[in-house]
């Protein structure tokens, strides 16, 4: 585990949009840090356009990807 201070983890997704899977919802990735009153690292994301943030465990964070055109059917059509 590596921190970068206030007991924060280093993520690859940190300010990326990730989706959380416990709920269901997406987010900004702010940080990895334990929750309140805790020692156990959680997931805080924020809402993309703002709001009030909310925290997911770590293992239920994935990258959100714009999906593209499909090729195949573009050349086809």
């Amino acid at each position: 585990m590596t921190t970068t201070g206030m007991l924060h983890e280093k993520h690859r997704l940190i300010g990326r949009l990730v989706r959380d899977t416990a709920s269901g919802r997406a987010g900004i990735l702010q940080a990895i840090a334990p929750d309140v009153g805790t020692d156990t690292p959680v997931a805080w994301l924020r809402p993309s356009g703002g709001g009030i943030e909310w925290t997911t465990p770590v293992g239920a964070i994935e990258p959100v990807t714009v999906p593209t055109p499909d090729r195949t059917a573009i050349q086809e059509g």
